[in-house]
């Protein structure tokens, strides 16, 4: 694996993975996500979970005009010959009720196999579904949910603060989430489940999201990957047409954060 930055983006690709963009949520960073969707063209696009965020609109009803766009141009590629895949997450769990169903050209997969151009199968689900394995306690995971949005709504302030100043988006979340050490644990605990999870489905690897720490690694043994989310790092997963993975950071300038080549057909070029 190797670790690169500032490097051309190529615009075709074989597959996309976004996970918890958290449509109808005030911090959700859609217009980075439009620009996204509009310049890429993939054979699969999967969506990770937490693509629309109904506990948000629960709570207050919040839906401009760019949130509908990305609806919209998602719905536009699964329209013109884009295998579109939706793995609900705990924000859409309701979508889970359709689970084995196709609505508007969109399938809708509690959990499904990938299979990529290299033979390698990877297992994709949400990941909420560790969080038993790595929460003692709900009322310990919603008082870390209260104390997300508060600093989701001080990180917003933070970026208006660094726009003025012409300085690029920051995310003060992720930066204390590398900080805190009981938010390092959590997500220790976290992806060596993932790992396990993997090990006894016989798969590859394990793609998902819910954590908002996007990863591609190697983990006991298992490829590791995490989409990473669309309120803080703005992040996505592609495979190439050779078999090489990316993870992608969209906001500003895109960046090739890791890389990966693929199993059995030597580096990318």
């Amino acid at each position: 694996m190797e670790n690169s930055a500032r490097i051309k983006i190529k615009r075709n690709v074989r597959t996309i993975w976004i996970s918890d963009v958290h449509l109808g949520f005030p911090g959700c960073s859609a217009s980075y996500l439009l620009d996204f969707i509009r310049d890429m063209r993939c054979e699969n696009l999967y969506l990770v979970g937490d693509i629309i965020d109904f506990w948000s609109l629960r709570k207050k009803r919040y839906w401009p005009q760019e949130h509908n766009n990305v609806v919209r141009s998602i719905l536009g590629k699964a329209k013109h010959d884009t295998n579109v895949i939706y793995v609900p997450g705990n924000h859409d769990e309701a979508m889970r009720a359709y689970d084995g169903l196709t609505l508007g050209n969109v399938k809708i997969r509690d959990q499904i196999v990938h299979e990529m151009v290299d033979g390698r199968r990877f297992l994709i689900l949400h990941g909420d579904q560790f969080d038993s394995a790595v929460m003692h306690s709900k009322f310990v995971s919603l008082v870390g949910s209260f104390a997300y949005e508060v600093l989701l709504k001080a990180n917003r302030v933070v970026n208006w603060a660094r726009g003025l100043m012409g300085r690029d988006y920051w995310s003060l979340a992720a930066f204390l989430k590398h900080k805190v050490k009981n938010a390092v644990k959590y997500i220790d605990r976290f992806e060596r489940a993932v790992a396990r999870e993997a090990k006894t489905q016989g798969v590859d690897g394990l793609i998902c999201g819910h954590i908002h720490r996007p990863e591609l690694t190697e983990l006991d043994g298992i490829t590791y990957m995490n989409c990473g989310d669309w309120v803080e790092s703005c992040t996505a997963l592609v495979e190439h047409h050779d078999g090489t993975l990316e993870l992608l950071k969209l906001s500003g300038e895109p960046q090739i954060v890791k890389r990966m080549p693929p199993k059995t057909m030597g580096m990318a070029a």
